[in-house]
């Protein structure tokens, strides 16, 4: 076998030791064996709640062990295709080998990096607020694209997306929006994004087409459930009640039920207005606050905290996480890792996935390729 053929086994042989003692593989295995056998007790299901925080540890447990076994599979298959194919000099079957090999490799790095997400918070799902900066129709129809384009990505990874408070834009875009995404390490993923993000392009609402450079914000943050206690005074709280701007759409309720919660000691402010039911708006916003105070005490106990709140202080220049530039060239760069590619339309369409990936990989000190 090549040298480069070889090299690329013990690459994925690599990732599959970090993997196994990630998981503490022998211990995996009796905690799994331990999930099947309490799932199968029909008197679990007396306490609906216990029964499903065991199935969606089991669910993850599954996924990763099998994970495990199948990059393992693979690689012997693989391996097994390019020795055949080089003793019978069989071109074509080395050929299909190296291109398992080289898929596989890539598996393997991913579900390596997955690892990463082993944070306090990294398996729940997220909110995702937008907001437009300065410079009124340019940044809202900018903030518009970028919450479009992270739509995108979550429907391309199998992840529910649920609109929980949209304000349109003067003329186009949007002012503000809040998504609620739904799917295995959510915020995990999306943790890194929370920064202001640059748009340079020629203005299509300039009629002497001159370029323009806008603004806008995304902030994440996890959702939380009953088993974190988040106390809140309600003489904290400012509760105002409104009609949701704009001539209505298809993601959100336009109706006086809408709620708007101001958190007073934080200054934190979340909005919903997804629901006809006033009452049930203020629920849904009220599990938005304890999030947002949540992933607010998470930010105290992660040393990269006085960095990130930085990035909240201002939608504008010198704030920015990552470029999106359509002219004079086309390029989208993070200025945080230096990951790039000019291939603007993908990105804008949701393919983000490198610029994860490297974002979260360099906040651990894991290297990662850039480019």
């Amino acid at each position: 076998m090549r040298a480069e053929l070889q090299a690329d086994v013990e690459a994925i042989r690599g990732s599959l030791g970090l993997l196994r003692r990630h998981l503490d593989w022998d211990q995996a295995l009796r905690r799994l064996a331990e999930l099947d056998s309490l799932v199968e007790n029909p008197d679990l299901w007396n306490d609906s709640e216990r029964a499903q925080t065991l199935m969606r540890e089991r669910t993850q447990l599954q996924a990763a062990v099998a994970s495990c076994r199948e990059i393992e599979s693979g690689l012997d298959d693989a391996v097994t295709l390019i020795e055949l194919g080089e003793a019978e000099g069989d071109a074509d079957t080395v050929t299909e080998g190296e291109t398992a090999l080289r898929n596989l490799k890539a598996r393997a790095a991913k579900a390596e990096l997955a690892t990463l997400l082993s944070g306090e918070a990294d398996q729940r799902d997220a909110y995702m607020e937008v907001h437009a900066g300065a410079g009124g129709t340019e940044s809202q129809d900018w903030a518009q694209m970028l919450l479009r384009m992270y739509v995108r990505w979550a429907e391309q990874h199998g992840y529910k997306v649920e609109w929980m408070e949209e304000s349109d834009g003067e003329q186009a875009g949007i002012k503000s929006a809040t998504v609620r995404i739904e799917g295995p390490n959510a915020y995990g993923w999306l943790k890194t994004e929370s920064g202001v993000h640059r748009l340079v392009r020629i203005s299509p609402f300039d009629s002497a087409a001159r370029r323009h450079t806008s603004f806008a914000s995304a902030w994440v943050f996890p959702v939380v459930d009953d088993r974190i206690d988040i106390q809140i005074d309600d003489k904290d709280l400012k509760i105002d009640t409104y009609r949701a701007s704009g001539a209505g759409g298809q993601h959100v309720n336009k109706t006086e039920s809408a709620i708007r919660i101001t958190h007073v000691p934080s200054g934190i402010i979340v909005a919903c207005q997804v629901d006809r039911s006033q009452h049930r708006n203020r629920a849904m916003a009220m599990d938005m606050l304890k999030a947002r105070l949540y992933e607010a005490e998470l930010q105290k106990r992660e040393a990269a905290a006085d960095a990130e709140n930085a990035l909240k202080t201002d939608i504008g220049w010198g704030h920015q996480i990552r470029s999106y530039v359509l002219q004079p060239y086309q390029m989208v760069k993070d200025l945080r890792t230096s990951v790039e590619t000019s291939n603007v339309d993908a990105v804008l369409n949701g393919d983000i996935d490198a610029f994860l990936e490297a974002s979260l990989a360099s906040r651990v000190g894991v290297p990662r390729d850039g480019g």
